[in-house]
């Protein structure tokens, strides 16, 4: 089993999960997150003021999948993200030694 941790544009998120669940994928956890990568932010004008904005709003998407649905759902998530631009965010894949449902005691894929 994989996480997928996605930082996404907020105003991605129905088409991204639309397209998970066209693959497939049932369940993901949500949070709204601040950050910044390469262009360090931006800056916004607020009456006739410079601000700096360093951390800009993400959500990060929590996705567990099973080993065979790794490549969709990756593929999933990069095409419905995606708007062309600097800051459309990022994929990370992480192991997942074992999955438990707390409800039934399943455990492994099944567990997802």
């Amino acid at each position: 089993m994989k996480k997928l941790e996605c930082i996404i544009r907020p105003f991605k998120l129905e088409e991204v999960k639309e397209a998970l669940t066209n693959v497939g994928i049932r369940g993901m956890t949500v949070s709204e997150v601040r950050g910044f990568g390469r262009s360090r932010g931006h800056t916004e004008l607020y009456r006739g003021s410079e601000y700096a904005i360093e951390f800009v709003p993400k959500l990060k998407l929590e996705i567990v999948v099973a080993e065979e649905n790794l490549d969709q759902a990756i593929e999933a998530v990069q095409q419905s993200a995606s708007t062309g631009k600097i800051g459309d965010g990022k994929i990370f894949v992480l192991p997942i030694d074992e999955t438990v449902r707390i409800r039934t005691g399943e455990k492994g894929p099944a567990a997802i």
